[in-house]
Parts: structure tokens; sequence; C-alpha cells
């Protein structure tokens, strides 16, 4: 690989900790600490991503790059550091988090001049790690790594993976925080992104009203990676803070798009560039249910529930709004950017579930339609994508029970099948107000509604078999993820086991996961 190609210029331009001291503290005034990965002495690699490694410009991949991917014996020209944020945790305010399990690389640029950073997670502690030790375990690093790649081929904004290796030693972990630790084979994985700034390294700075490198991050910011934002001045941060007002809520009706449920939606796990990022506790949608939540630790209030992601994105870019006050100092035009917020993101919302419809346009009635959509989802128990998937190949001529009864994870009893059939018979009409063609109606549905999506029964299903030294399970996860609209494995696409609806790493998830 084009390892002598990686540089780091964040840390030349902010004020940093250049001592190396990975002891966990507070580190006043600075936006990243200078650190060094521990090491590891057997690294074993399990997958590697070509055509990513490729396309941001590391090209091949040599035997000696392994120490490279697993962070051991690194180039001289790599200056290893991790960064500082701030955030707010579940609704309250947190303080200094920073980068406890990540360290950077640097950054690395094509021949097409795009620049991606570098980042391992699970490389060793720094000041950030809050009395951890910044390892991290295999079925962490093969969930992140198999679903941000997952999101990526479905269309969805989101870091990138692009290598996954044991580490050669064993890691103790609580897995559900239940007081029952246990050892666990280690893992590092090699995370990919335009950049992995977050709400919270903005926070940071303006909480220690550090309001001079706040300015120039933002300025820093728009530079790099807010390329259609020309203006000056004030003008300039306003326009800055509309931008990720928009990406954030176009982020957010992409994940309800393919039932995408993060699980752990704090400020420090928002990107300031609208991507999917922190792959831990999340779900996607097996039973359609607005309350769903995959993390325990967000029970019993589900503040980061399926049904409310909407809502705490817009919570969180007040916070953000908050950071910012201090560049844009006019608290009307931040009010009225967010109060807009809701009205953006409910019609990009409706206009998405219109196209997972197959309905060429936005009608006022749809409303009635969706609302009434939803209480069948809910009260039926079916399976979000299934169900769509069904919803293209249905035939008003066959039995409807047996049509959906493999999407449903409760018995369709003639009280429930009536409202099914209610429902499909209301599905018609809406179709025929259509002016385009059944079949370009169906091409649209096609494109909406992915025909894999990567359930947590196979990701847990798959970590077992690495465990066991088994990869042809993540061989077939790999090549179905890169196809999600196209039925590859026919296994794969079918509601989810009972035997998993109540597995630990399954169904219930911690932050740790």
């Amino acid at each position: 690989m084009n390892l002598e190609n990686i540089q780091q210029p964040f840390i030349k331009k902010f004020p940093g900790d250049f001592s190396g001291n990975t002891l966990q503290r507070n580190t006043p005034k600075v936006l990243f600490s200078t650190v060094q990965p521990v090491g590891f002495d057997h690294p074993e690699l399990i997958a590697f991503n070509e055509k990513l490694s490729e396309e941001i410009g590391l090209g091949a991949l040599d035997e000696k790059d392994l120490n490279f991917l697993a962070a051991t014996h690194l180039p001289e020209n790599i200056k290893t550091y991790s960064t500082a944020y701030a955030g707010h945790q579940f609704g309250n305010w947190a303080g200094q988090l920073g980068d406890g399990r990540a360290i950077l690389a640097g950054e690395i640029e094509n021949n097409s001049g795009k620049k991606n950073e570098i980042q391992w997670k699970g490389a060793g502690a720094t000041p950030y790690s809050r009395h951890a030790d910044g390892r991290a375990v295999l079925r962490s690093s093969v969930r992140e790594y198999l679903m941000s790649e997952a999101m990526f081929h479905l269309g969805v904004p989101t870091t990138r993976a692009l290598s996954l290796a044991f580490t050669g030693e064993d890691v103790v972990r609580d897995i559900m925080y239940s007081g029952n630790p246990e050892l666990e084979k280690g893992a590092v994985v090699i995370r990919i992104a335009e950049s992995f700034l977050r709400f919270g390294h903005f926070e940071l700075m303006s909480a220690q009203q550090e309001y001079k490198t706040l300015q120039e991050l933002v300025d820093y910011t728009i530079d790099h990676y807010f390329k259609e934002i020309s203006s000056e001045g004030i003008q300039k941060y306003k326009d800055f803070f509309e931008n990720v007002c928009r990406r954030t809520a176009d982020l957010m009706v992409e994940w309800y798009r393919v039932g995408f449920v993060h699980g752990v939606m704090n400020t420090d796990n928002m990107s300031i560039l609208g991507l999917t990022i922190d792959y831990g506790p999340y779900s996607m949608m097996d039973e359609y249910d607005l309350n769903f939540t995959p993390n325990t630790t967000d029970l019993p209030g589900r503040r980061y529930a399926f049904g409310k992601q909407g809502q705490i994105s817009q919570w969180n870019l007040w916070q953000l709004a908050n950071a910012l006050h201090p560049l844009i100092k006019d608290e009307k035009f931040l009010e009225d950017v967010l109060n807009d917020y809701g009205s953006y993101f409910w019609e990009s919302h409706d206009r998405m579930l219109c196209r997972k419809f197959g309905f060429d346009q936005l009608l006022t009635s749809d409303e009635k339609f969706f609302t009434t959509w939803q209480s069948l989802m809910q009260d039926l128990q079916l399976d979000y994508t299934l169900f769509f998937n069904e919803l293209e190949k249905y035939d008003d001529q066959k039995d409807l029970r047996q049509q959906f009864e493999n999407v449903s994870y409760t018995f369709l009893n003639d009280e429930k099948l009536s409202k099914l059939e209610d429902f499909m018979k209301a599905y018609q009409s809406r179709l025929e107000k259509n002016i385009i063609s059944r079949e370009k109606s169906l091409e649209i549905m096609h494109k909406s509604n992915p025909k894999f999506i990567l359930r947590n029964y196979l990701l847990y299903q798959c970590i077992e078999e690495i465990n066991n030294g088994k990869t042809d399970l993540l061989t077939k996860l790999t090549h179905a993820l890169e196809n999600p609209y196209h039925t590859v494995y026919p296994e794969f696409s079918a509601k989810r086991p009972s035997d998993y609806d109540d597995v630990s790493g399954c169904s219930t998830l911690s932050c740790s996961s």
C-alpha cells in the first residue's frame, strides 16, 4: 500500500497535546493528543476491502502491510493522534469525551484529489479512554466492518471499513454490564471517512470558550468539506449551519428508508458531514415498531427509539446551534432554521415513503394513508423490509394470508387479515392516482426497497463462526451486502428466526457492542 502518502494536516493546523501521554485526563484548549497505538505481536487479517483501498489511494495489499492494518510498526511519516470532543449523552452534558478507542493515522488523497481520513478502532488507550483500555473485541469490530459497508451499498451516507484483523490477544468485557466479565478475542478495524468531525468537536471548543479555535475549526471544515459555501463573514457560518441541518435531515430519512436504528444518538456520535458514524448497539428493523430500541442502555426511556430519531436529530442540532452561537450571534436565525428543520424532514420523509410504495407524487391524503399503514405494521407485527418486498409482488388473485404469513411475526387471524385486506384495497386505490405506469412504479420501488438487510441475527451467526475459525458466512454476507437490491441468497431474505428473539448480543445489545 502507498503508506508514504498519508499525512496529518489536522495536527499541523490546530492546538494539541504533543506529549504522547496516554494517561486518561482532561486536555483543555486542544483538539487532539498525539498517542502511539499499543502494537500487537501476533495480528491476523480477517478481511480486507480491496476496492476501497484502491479507491482512496492506498492501493494493493502487500504481506508487510498487515503491520499497518493492525497499527503495529508504523512508518515514520505516520504521526498518530486522537481527537478531543465533548457531547450530550442521553440528553445530559457529559463534558470532555474524545476518541477513546480510535487513533488516527492521518489523511490520504487519491488520484482525483479526494481526501479521506484513516482511523484505527481498538488499537489501544488514549487520554480519552475514560478508564478503559482502548481495545476492541471481535464482535463489535465485525459489526462495524460489515454494517458500515452494508450501509454504503444501500446508498446511506456512512463511514466505511477498510480492514478487520485479530490482534492476537484476549480482552476482558462485560457484554451486558451484568457483573459477569469474560475474556473475548481482541480485534482492530480500520475506518475510513472524508472526516470524523462530530458535533462534539464544536461543542468542546465553545464550552471552553475557545472561540478563536472554534472559528478556525469551522473555517477548516467549510474549506475542506463544504465546497458549496462561498459566502463570507457571519453569513458563511449561517450557511454552514443550514447545510449541516440539511445533511442531517437527509441522513435521518435514509435511516428510515432502510429501517436502521442507531441506538445511541448522542451529540458526540453525530457527524458534522451527515454520515452514519459509530456503529455500536445498532439494529436493522425486523418487525416494524416505532418504539423499538436495540440498546439496553436506552431502557426504559427509549430516547433513541426508531420513531424518535428525527426528533432527536433536531434536539442534537439545537446543541450544535448553541455551540455555534458565538460565531453566528443571531438567535432568531438559529431558531428559524431549527423550526424549519421539522418541516423539511417530514416532507422529505413522506416523499421517501411515496417512493417505497411506488407513488409518483406526494398527495395531501397520503398523510392519512401513511398513518393507517404504520398502525397496520405495528398491529400485525409485519417485517419492515419483507413487507415492501411482498408489496412489489402483490397479486390480488392470490390468497392474502398465504402471501403475507411469512412477513408477520404473529399469526394472521381473521381480524388481522381483515385489516390487511382493507389496507390493500386502499393501496390499490392510491396506486390508481399515479400518472406513471405500474411498471415505472415498480421500478421506483425496486430502487427504494432493499431485498437484503444485515440483520442482527446474521451478524451474531457470523461472529460465532469467525470465533470458531470459519469465514464462509462472512464471505456470503459480504457478497450479499454488496448487492442489497437483489436477492443473492434467498435464505437471507427471510424474517428473524424465533430462536434469536431474546439472545444477548443479538436482539439486545449494550453500548459496548
